[in-house]
């Protein structure tokens, strides 16, 4: 049977380093060794946008590694001048883009997605299609770059990049768009009605049967909400139901692959010690992240294992995947 081989990488803010470094030990685990160079489509929210958008223009996990431990304190580089401006975090972004812009345009150059040499989907955020004549609305935008007559190809990776990476309250939106996270934090849905679509030329379209995923999480805090009735409004919600729609959607997306793909999909999450939280934004965990990203277990099922799939993930790399 011929396989066709998804990629698929959450998002989560500066834990992106926890995924590359999980992909760069399995990539050199020499019972797997160089399996990276056989995805068909590399999809990425977020974090996972940029990683995704790395690994397909030719950067090693180690190079991305390294972007998010040199580079991560500028990127996320919250000064007293912007939480003044701000009010504090009353109003306005928490952090400015132009860290992030700088160190993107430093990775991507020019480079357009029709130049990358495998295939993406990146889910971002339309705030507004200026349709003014028909139905202006906002939508949901999957940039991609399989041939055919809505082909993104011509789009700049960088831009791409900052689109889907654009998370709300956190970074400004950048030409009105918004992170793909609001309803795809985990793009495994994404990716395989991507590879599958009608809408993609023959020799690109996958078929259901021949596919195979793995998706890789950023890492996830034990958390929850206490009470049964909660008699909340904009305020007492507002910051917890971002994380709430970003755990949502990624749990949905996971069990939507299960059912979809049964032993085809696979899933990394490293679970957290429920003493320890670690917030997208967490410059000064950059080496806590690498630490517990190094220290996971790949050869034998991780204690949070998906019970409907209890194997490591280095055995259905070598058993389903290849």
């Amino acid at each position: 049977m011929a396989k066709y081989r998804i990629l698929s990488l959450d998002g989560g803010g500066l834990r992106g380093l926890i995924t590359a470094r999980l992909l760069a030990r399995l990539n050199a685990h020499p019972a797997i060794a160089g399996w990276l160079g056989t995805v068909d489509l590399f999809a990425g929210t977020s974090t996972g946008g940029i990683l995704a958008l790395g690994l397909a223009s030719g950067k090693t996990p180690e190079e991305i590694c390294d972007v998010y431990k040199q580079r991560g304190g500028a990127i996320f580089d919250d000064s007293i001048w912007d939480n003044l401006r701000d009010l504090g975090k009353t109003i306005g972004a928490d952090y400015s883009a132009r860290g992030l812009k700088a160190e993107l345009k430093k990775v991507f150059g020019t480079l357009q997605l029709k130049d990358l040499t495998r295939k993406v989907a990146i889910p971002t955020f339309d705030l507004d299609n200026e349709d003014v004549a028909a139905r202006r609305t906002w939508k949901p935008k999957i940039f991609h770059n399989f041939k055919g007559a809505d082909s993104d190809g011509q789009q700049l990776v960088a831009s791409i990049a900052l689109y889907t990476s654009s998370a709300p309250t956190y970074f400004p939106s950048a030409d009105g768009y918004i992170d793909g996270g609001v309803y795809a934090n985990n793009p495994s849905i994404v990716a395989l009605a991507q590879a599958i679509s009608r809408r993609n030329q023959a020799a690109e379209r996958a078929a259901l049967d021949d596919v195979v995923l793995l998706s890789l999480g950023t890492g996830v805090s034990l958390t929850y909400i206490k009470g049964q009735t909660l008699d909340w409004g904009y305020a007492q919600w507002a910051q917890p139901l971002i994380n709430v729609l970003m755990d949502g959607v990624a749990g949905i997306s996971d069990y939507q692959a299960q059912q979809l793909l049964d032993d085809r999909y696979h899933r990394l999450q490293i679970v957290f010690d429920p003493r320890e939280t670690i917030p997208l934004d967490a410059v000064d965990k950059l080496d806590r992240m690498d630490e517990i990203a190094m220290a996971h277990p790949l050869d034998a099922v991780a204690p949070h294992a998906n019970a409907n799939n209890p194997i490591s993930t280095v055995d259905w790399i070598r058993t389903v995947w290849q």
